[in-house]
C-alpha cells in the first residue's frame, strides 16, 4: 500500500482508538493487513524506473499521505489531536520507514534486511491503474465506515 494509505489508515485508528496502549498495536498490524490487500505503491516496477524517480514518486506519496490526514483530522474527524494521530500514523507506517534505508541507501544489513524480507511476505502488488483504484476504493469506504460508527 502507499504510504498515503498507511498515513490514512493510521489516522482513521487515532480517530476512533483514543487509547494508544491499543491503537499503536493495532497501527502496526494495520500495515500488514493493509499490505496483504492488491495494490499499487511506489515500489511497483522499481527496477523499471530511475533512482531519481523513484525518489521523488515516494516523496510525493509521503507529502500527499500528510495532506490528506490532516484534511481528515480537519474537517472529517475534529476533536482527533494531530500529535496523537501523528504517532499513530508513524506507527502505521512503521515497517516502510524501516524498509526505507534498504530500498533508497542501499543498506542490505539487518534490520533493515529483515524488514525488507519480512514485507515481501504479504506485499501484494497490483499495477496501475486497479491498484491505484482499489487501494482508493478501499480507504474511502474505511473513512466513511469510520465517520458511521
Amino acid at each position: 500500500m502507499t504510504a498515503t494509505g498507511h498515513a490514512v489508515i493510521g489516522t482513521v485508528i487515532a480517530a476512533k482508538i483514543g487509547n494508544p496502549t491499543l491503537a499503536i498495536p493495532i497501527a502496526l498490524a494495520s500495515h500488514v493487513v493493509a499490505d496483504y490487500f492488491p495494490h499499487w505503491d511506489t515500489a511497483t516496477n522499481r527496477k523499471t524506473k530511475t533512482k531519481a524517480r523513484f525518489w521523488l514518486d515516494s516523496i510525493l506519496d509521503v507529502l500527499v499521505g500528510i495532506v490528506i490526514s490532516l484534511f481528515l483530522l480537519k474537517f472529517i474527524f475534529i476533536g482527533t489531536s494531530v500529535a496523537y494521530a501523528f504517532v499513530v500514523i508513524i506507527a502505521a507506517m512503521f515497517l516502510d520507514i524501516l524498509t526505507a534505508p534498504y530500498l533508497f541507501l542501499d543498506w542490505k544489513f539487518p534490520p533493515f534486511s529483515w524488514t525488507y524480507k519480512f514485507s515481501k511476505l504479504f506485499d501484494s502488488k497490483l499495477d496501475k491503474p486497479w491498484g491505484v483504484i482499489g487501494q482508493a476504493a478501499v480507504l474511502t469506504l474505511l473513512i466513511i465506515l469510520a465517520k458511521l460508527i
